[in-house]
């Protein structure tokens, strides 16, 4: 079952987080642009797709589902349930359907789709767009057969990590979707306040990536260690480091932080329930 041959993959709809996952699908070798269809309420959007990677365009949700074995949900969950409740009838017991909406548990899911169990939850991150990004991933029980097929369409993302639904799901969705938005935030700062000593904006701008980047692959090329021990690398005893790391213990940054995670996850569970 982990085989993409002779499958097609249907988008219903088509934003920006759809054109990223069907260009890594295509640019990895897991899937041929004629395996690939979309449909989208705005045209544009779906020509502008179909002209750049070359993929199939359905003149409706309603061709997408007669041709396609796989259909990627990816609408706002906001959206879910008035662009679904219209079609649900029509997704027939072999579809594979797969839902990128936070907040959307496999439950809600089942009661859509009532005729299919293969049922399939994905949360990617916008670093998949270069192939370096986390794609959270879960299923029905059902559905379990079919994750080495998931696997093969999405590896080209980056990392996949399969983890149950619910809190676990949460925890990916908060800390690797939401995450990215979380980390710019922390750059941000770096960069301004780099710019406050003194280097000029394109400078301060690389020096915040280059640092994040530098930690990030190290500790990547550094399996070994834990961040614990990598953190410890870097720290003299009462040296400029341990004085900074000293001040964000006292001002509890961990805790600030911690409670801005849980924030977004009550969001998630407000979206499911919305």
């Amino acid at each position: 079952m982990d085989t993409l041959m002779g499958k097609k993959i249907g988008f219903l709809g088509c934003g920006n987080m759809s054109v990223v996952l069907m260009s890594s699908m295509i640019q990895s070798g897991a899937v041929d642009p004629q395996q690939v269809w979309a449909s989208n309420r705005s045209p544009r959007k779906l020509e502008n797709a179909v002209q750049s990677l070359g993929i199939q365009k359905a003149a409706n949700n309603d061709e997408l589902l007669e041709k396609c074995d796989i259909i990627v949900i990816a609408v706002k969950p906001q959206d879910y349930h008035e662009a679904i409740e219209p079609i649900a009838s029509q997704f027939e017991e072999d579809h594979i359907i797969v839902s990128l909406a936070a907040g959307i548990s496999l439950d809600s899911m089942k009661r859509l789709f009532f005729k299919s169990s293969n049922l399939i939850r994905v949360m990617p991150n916008t670093p998949v767009k270069i192939g370096k990004g986390v794609l959270g991933l879960t299923c029905a029980h059902s559905a379990q057969h079919l994750l080495p097929l998931m696997e093969n369409l999405f590896s080209g993302g980056g990392y996949i990590v399969k983890v149950e639904e619910g809190e676990p799901f949460e925890a990916v969705t908060v800390g690797a979707g939401s995450g990215v938005g979380f980390v710019f935030e922390l750059m941000l700062y770096w960069q301004e306040w780099l710019e406050e000593h003194g280097l000029s904006r394109e400078e301060a701008r690389q020096v915040t990536v280059q640092t994040f980047l530098g930690a990030s692959e190290l500790a990547l090329q550094s399996s070994s260690l834990s961040l614990d021990e990598l953190q410890r690398k870097v720290v003299s005893k009462k040296g400029v480091t341990a004085a900074g790391l000293d001040s964000m213990r006292e001002l509890e940054i961990e805790r600030a932080i911690r409670y801005s995670f849980e924030k977004a996850v009550l969001r998630d569970r407000d979206l499911g329930k919305s």
